[in-house]
């Protein structure tokens, strides 16, 4: 939209192979702030979007790194932010809601009491990042994401089975749950998390009744997935072994979402559903996980 030298890509270690081509790319630790702040000032940055967090089941294993990368990070973003007059997105979850709160078509402002770390510090990002825009004028904005599924693999997050699923089902024709069959959550296809970043940011600030909104896409539980795999994968098998862990975390999140404010303000809707994300995650993970056998090559005589 803007060229392809308007987006920086950062990370606290070398952009890994194959990826070469994403560039510019600098380095940035988002836990020491003349780190951020060099960053935005060598590259002119105006727009500054915060992924950096440890996601709920790697945040139940190590609590106190959570609480650095997902509370100081955000600290820090804001501060620079603040400083150098940014327009500054960082993702919510659904994780920032708990089991004291309505789990059906649960609205953009109820009870968020989360009991994980995770969501603990996604409250605090995103009622640090209203109190920043309220007291400094921070254009500061958030998107209380679902699950997300993606053609890129799992990393810690409870809703992740619905990625290594379309793995496991491509490579070993059978997955194992660490859900309940019937342990229905909120999910999003990657084009529409990405689209709604894009199209939140491109929305004015005066249109905005809100800082952080509820955005899905669909719901399901892990059966309801398992028979979408099995009409394009007949012998497709799913068995349940349960964890605890995130059985729990998974029972104190909603089942479903009210994005219907977002839908209002900015004219979020989003594209892909549970058939539709079926199909390209299929068609994605076989083109990376089996690529085609080189046929043989005839001679004519």
């Amino acid at each position: 939209m803007y060229g392809k030298d308007s987006v920086i890509l950062s990370d606290i270690c070398k952009r890994p192979a194959g990826f070469e081509h994403l560039s510019p790319f600098c380095y940035v630790n988002i836990l020491d702030k003349s780190s951020i702040e060099e960053a935005v000032v060598n590259n002119n940055i105006d727009t500054l979007i915060h992924f950096s967090a440890l996601l709920s089941a790697v945040g139940e294993n190590n609590v106190p790194l959570a609480i650095s990368v997902n509370g100081r990070g955000v600290e820090n973003v804001l501060e620079v932010s603040k400083a150098h007059n940014l327009k500054l997105f960082i993702p919510s979850t659904i994780g920032a809601f708990g089991p004291t709160t309505t789990r059906d078509g649960t609205p953009d402002l109820t009870i968020q009491r989360p009991r994980t770390i995770y969501g603990v510090t996604k409250v605090y990002a995103e009622l640090l990042g209203e109190y920043y825009h309220e007291k400094y004028g921070v254009d500061f904005r958030s998107l209380r994401f679902p699950g997300i599924i993606s053609t890129v693999e799992p990393g810690g997050g409870t809703t992740d089975y619905a990625i290594k699923i379309y793995y496991d089902a491509l490579l070993n024709g059978k997955h194992i749950c660490y859900l309940k069959p019937d342990t229905e959550l909120p999910m999003m296809y990657d084009t529409d998390c990405m689209t709604s970043v894009v199209q939140m940011l491109h929305t004015p600030s005066e249109n905005l009744s809100l800082r952080t909104y509820n955005v899905t896409g669909f719901s399901f539980t892990p059966e309801q997935i398992a028979e979408s795999i099995r009409k394009r994968i007949p012998n497709f098998q799913i068995e349940y072994n349960i964890c605890p862990i995130r059985q729990k975390i998974a029972d104190s999140w909603p089942r479903s979402l009210d994005d219907s404010t977002a839908r209002r303000d900015w004219a979020w809707k989003p594209e892909y559903d549970l058939e539709a994300t079926t199909e390209i995650m299929l068609e994605l993970l076989t083109a990376k996980l089996l690529p085609p056998k080189n046929e043989p090559k005839l001679a004519t005589m």
